[in-house]
């Protein structure tokens, strides 16, 4: 994991794996609707075959190419003013989530996450638009340590509140 010279942290290899497995995963289970609907409107086997074989390479390849893609433009920050989480190439997006509009924070850990030492933080802020921002692949000590950092804020801005 390496951050730039704005303090943006990368995922851990170790997301790029889970990104491939499961976004080829994924995209080859669309493979199986994919051949039956060649086989059933194709009636005959020879325009069918390279149709369904062309399905089941084409879709998980894109699937690898886009996890690929979502392991390599992820990007997260926490500092004084909250978690910032940037994502995308193309079309980038960069939520910032000021730390005076979390209201919890919760890590999530899927079975694929645990065997790759990896955790989701999932930070729930107060109003209506992007009610919860979720950063998937952190390593799941930094996404402990997150979550208890945001905690403490949160924390802090409630005294502040009380004693105010």
């Amino acid at each position: 994991m390496s951050a730039d010279a704005e303090g943006w942290q990368s995922l851990p290899p170790r997301a790029r794996t889970l990104f491939l497995l499961t976004d080829a995963a994924g995209w080859g289970l669309l493979a199986v609707p994919a051949i039956i609907l060649a086989g059933v409107l194709l009636e005959r086997p020879l325009p069918a075959m390279p149709v369904a074989l062309a399905a089941l390479v084409a879709l998980p390849a894109w699937g690898i190419w886009m996890a690929l893609r979502r392991f390599r433009y992820a990007r997260w920050l926490i500092d004084g003013t909250g978690l910032g989480y940037r994502r995308g190439r193309m079309w980038q997006v960069e939520t910032r989530v000021p730390r005076t509009r979390v209201q919890h924070v919760d890590l999530k850990r899927g079975p694929l996450e645990r065997h790759f030492g990896l955790a989701t933080l999932v930070v729930h802020t107060a109003g209506t638009r992007d009610r919860a921002v979720a950063v998937a692949g952190l390593d799941a000590e930094d996404a402990s340590r997150l979550r208890d950092t945001l905690a403490r804020q949160i924390d802090q801005d409630d005294d502040d509140h009380a004693a105010g």
